[in-house]
């Protein structure tokens, strides 16, 4: 007879347990499930960027927020998101110049600290470097040649040339010379 309310509370125990447990599950998945809903992706365009481009940003998980903050190892400071003409927020990034060609994440955290969202940019080097100065203009596609040759300067095979000519240009001023010094013979 002693076993039936032994029994009883030893049920009653086993739930009391069990019930903070089951509901303190229950709250974190709910909590889980909305941090879900409020987390997103970047939308990064271009997507592949050299270093001192610039990159649109755009997300449209903040809601009714008006503002969110963005932010990656390769950006050369804080983006800041305003509302876009549509849906969403819009921001423009730089990129480091002394950004290392690699995929990079990017991070956005909407004012009210409710949503947050992640993307990716690639920086990449291209083969020959954008100019940064103004370009010296003329010669078409001769430009890099003409850059080049003026360079070297003139070399011994110039010289010699020269000197040649100059020889050429003496013996005919002084041969032109010497024939009007001579006087009329008939």
């Amino acid at each position: 007879m002693r076993s039936l309310p032994l029994t009883f509370c030893a049920a009653l125990v086993a739930g009391t347990i069990a019930l903070p447990a089951s509901a303190a599950l229950a709250e974190s998945t709910s909590d889980d499930a909305r941090d879900e809903k409020r987390s997103g992706t970047v939308s990064v365009s271009p997507s592949r960027v050299s270093p001192g481009g610039e990159v649109e940003l755009r997300v449209d998980i903040c809601g009714k927020a008006r503002s969110a903050r963005g932010n990656s190892e390769a950006f050369a400071s804080e983006a800041r998101f305003e509302p876009a003409d549509g849906k969403g927020l819009v921001a423009e990034a730089r990129i480091r110049s002394d950004a290392a060609p690699d995929d990079y994440e990017v991070w956005v955290t909407c004012k009210d600290g409710h949503g947050k969202a992640t993307g990716t940019v690639t920086v990449v080097h291209h083969g020959r470097p954008s100019p940064v100065a103004p370009v010296r203009a003329g010669g078409g596609g001769t430009a890099a040649l003409a850059e080049d040759a003026a360079d070297e300067g003139p070399g011994t095979r110039h010289a010699v040339i020269g000197l040649g000519l100059g020889a050429v240009a003496a013996v005919a001023v002084a041969f032109r010379s010497a024939r009007r010094r001579r006087p009329a013979q008939h």
